[in-house]
């Protein structure tokens, strides 16, 4: 409750967009906490923060937890910065009861998770993987022309370790879920044994910009003619392959956007997702598929451009079997179950053993200002991820 002082909304979220001042200090604050607690600091080259707690024998691969602490612009308190509070929570239980661990636990805070500043999202640990290159993470800029390296030299973390991967045993990110599933059944722990592959697309349907009143509607060439039916039937589609097929159309744009001129161009961010990656194919497939023929009958042209892909992920069987081992020793409730959303694990997961463990949030409701979860199943989120770092760091 601390943390969400910072960026605090008249609605009860957050709005603490990535490397805006909010952002520099709630990483003051967390980094404040971590020294506190006696780790040892490092600040990568896309401000990606990492707080080690020595371990016996520090040539061991460390064992890491954490994720991230930017939000959406109308956010909530918990996604992502419960992860990274969590983990430092670890650190400070183990301090308090004086628990060494055979290799070295780390903490660490991923820079611009959430993409809803610059994008795409997760572009912190993205680069850190090896899936971007340093200088496309650096020049990412906002609808201002403010670029990534810019605002961390701005806030003054921008630092000097490079943004590569290091020896990791394993790599465990505690998150609420996001969605409505654990609550619906009365589940408190949802092990996770993947993630969603995602697609984003920016489609453009062009047509002609001409006058709203004179010209008549049969004579038109008016994207919104096409994407009607491109929205409905997407939506069929999607249904076909429930139950965990999802489609969004989070932003629409219409040029040259004046009231009593038709639209020259719509442009329309799509997102596509499915665990399966050939039913996610068959959705690319399908989805350009009816654009062509939606935007034909109306005579008008398209583009369908990708911005980002985020191909389906398996989680590694030895990091998901300590979270599970930790689950049922602690007695809690759970379920096996895949991510619908994206996660900075993703991409830790090309590089380093990983999984994930989820914690109902009230109602399902997440990247809303509404967003809650119960004391006691954070605890018990904190719980299962504890144990299962310790004994990733021991074995």
């Amino acid at each position: 409750m601390q943390m969400a002082k910072i960026g605090a909304t008249a609605k009860g979220g957050c709005n603490r967009q990535a490397l805006t001042d909010l952002d520099k200090q709630a990483r003051d604050l967390w980094v404040q906490w971590a020294e506190e607690a006696g780790c040892d600091l490092r600040i990568d080259q896309m401000g990606n923060i990492f707080a080690r707690r020595p371990g016996l024998n520090n040539a061991l691969p460390a064992v890491v937890t954490g994720s991230h602490i930017d939000t959406q612009p109308t956010g909530g308190k918990f996604d992502g910065v419960y992860g990274v509070l969590a983990g430092l929570e670890v650190i400070r239980s183990l301090n308090d009861h004086d628990i060494s661990t055979s290799a070295p636990i780390e903490a660490v805070i991923w820079t611009n998770e959430e993409g809803a500043r610059f994008s795409p999202a997760m572009v912190g640990s993205g680069v850190w993987c090896g899936e971007f290159p340093l200088e496309y993470g650096h020049n990412r800029s906002d609808k201002t022309g403010k670029t990534i390296k810019q605002e961390l030299e701005r806030i003054d973390y921008l630092g000097d370790t490079a943004c590569t991967p290091y020896p990791i045993k394993g790599f465990i990110e505690l998150h609420i879920e996001q969605g409505p599933i654990l609550e619906n059944e009365e589940l408190q722990i949802g092990i996770l044994t993947g993630v969603q592959g995602m697609n984003w697309y920016d489609l453009t349907i062009t047509g002609q910009p001409v006058h709203a009143g004179p010209t008549p509607m049969e004579g038109r060439r008016d994207p919104f003619m096409a994407l009607h039916g491109i929205i409905k039937n997407l939506y069929a589609m999607t249904a076909e392959f429930a139950p965990w097929s999802r489609v969004t159309f989070g932003d629409i744009s219409a040029q040259p956007g004046a009231r009593n001129t038709v639209p020259e161009h719509l442009i329309v961010a799509v997102d596509l997702r499915h665990p399966d990656k050939s039913v996610l194919a068959e959705m690319d497939r399908r989805f350009r598929e009816i654009v062509a023929e939606s935007c034909a009958l109306a005579n008008l042209d398209h583009d369908i451009a990708i911005e980002w892909q985020s191909p389906a992920v398996a989680f590694d069987t030895s990091c998901i079997d300590a979270v599970r081992k930790a689950t049922v020793d602690l007695g809690y409730s759970n379920k096996e179950m895949v991510s619908g959303a994206g996660h900075d694990a993703v991409y830790v997961s090309r590089v380093a053993p990983t999984s994930m463990i989820f914690i109902p949030c009230e109602k399902g409701i997440s990247h809303n200002e509404a967003e809650n979860a119960k004391k006691e199943d954070i605890e018990a989120g904190s719980n299962v991820l504890i144990n299962a770092l310790v004994n990733l760091a021991n074995d």
